[in-house]
């Protein structure tokens, strides 16, 4: 008799779960030190980010293809990825010239953007306690990204960073509205084939220099942002997520941002402010208070996002 997909998450234990999304979020939370030693090298933000997400589209494809069935849910997808590649660009420019913990703080407002997507876009309203940890990241942004906390000349690039969580926020309701029926390693595969297609016009435009690392360290590189921060991370995402819930993994998984803050102090030697740690703070006591049972409204699951980044 075959195993059913439930069995299968069984044999994993909680604990075991539990420390996979955590090095799932781990290093998603590297990807400033990959993403500014890149760009140090003289690659463009949007070759980065096309680095990034091209081994995953590679070694997933096959399951797009044994999809091709659901092709509308496979569009969707495809569209959520552009949104989330294209967007992802503003980020690494910001990460190439602001503080980290900054850039984090801002790029963790992608539950805010979540929820007003699922509400003006699939009449998805939130609940009373999501709405209020949507205010608390708010004022985490406001408080990271303050005058005190911030210099002037950053604020352009930092204007533009939010445009990686609202890619991610459109990405995730496409996941949790359109999506539904793929398998997990399918919408990984579309999603990350969206990202790649969405920047090859933008390569095209790019001078052969800005498009690859000039040293063999940097290939390294761009093994490490495409392995260690994108393909290893969705799949124990994928893996671990369904073993914990919905809750677990949200607490879990915001080890991401201080792991962007520690990268941002002892890879770039970057001081972390009082505003900083205290905007912390508030993004990971907001992750817990979002409700996180297993429920179909987004509201509930805004801080998940299936892994796939």
């Amino acid at each position: 008799m075959a195993m059913r997909d439930s069995d299968r998450w069984d044999v994993m234990g909680s604990g075991l779960a539990t420390a996979g999304i955590i090095l799932a979020s781990a290093g998603f939370g590297l990807v400033p030190y990959f993403a500014r030693s890149l760009t140090a090298e003289g690659m463009a933000p949007h070759a980065v980010a096309f680095f990034r997400y091209a081994i995953a589209a590679s070694v997933l494809l096959p399951f797009v293809w044994q999809a091709r069935a659901n092709w509308k849910a496979l569009l969707w997808g495809l569209c959520a990825g552009v949104s989330m590649g294209v967007g992802w660009i503003g980020y690494v420019r910001a990460v190439e010239v602001a503080p980290v913990s900054t850039v984090g703080v801002l790029y963790m407002t992608y539950p805010v953007f979540t929820l007003l997507i699922a509400w003006l876009v699939f009449g998805d309203r939130p609940g009373r306690w999501a709405v209020l940890a949507a205010l608390m990241i708010i004022a985490a942004a406001a408080l990271a990204s303050s005058p005190a906390a911030v210099s002037a000349e950053h604020l352009p690039a930092l204007a533009l960073s939010l445009a990686a969580p609202l890619g991610f926020g459109f990405g995730i309701n496409v996941l949790v509205h359109k999506l539904v029926v793929l398998k997990p390693l399918a919408r990984i595969s579309c999603v990350s084939l969206g990202s790649v297609l969405g920047l090859l016009p933008l390569l095209a435009a790019t001078p052969i220099e800005a498009l690859r690392p000039v040293s063999a360290e940097g290939w390294w590189l761009v093994v490490g942002i495409a392995l260690g921060s994108a393909l290893v991370p969705q799949l124990l995402y994928t893996v671990c997520a369904p073993v914990i819930g919905t809750a677990r993994t949200s607490i879990a998984g915001s080890v991401e941002l201080p792991t962007m803050f520690l990268v941002g102090w002892f890879a770039f030697a970057e001081p972390v402010g009082l505003a900083q740690w205290a905007a912390c703070a508030i993004v990971i006591s907001a992750i817990v208070l979002t409700p996180g049972k297993p429920i179909r409204s987004i509201a509930g699951n805004a801080a998940v996002g299936d892994g796939v980044r």
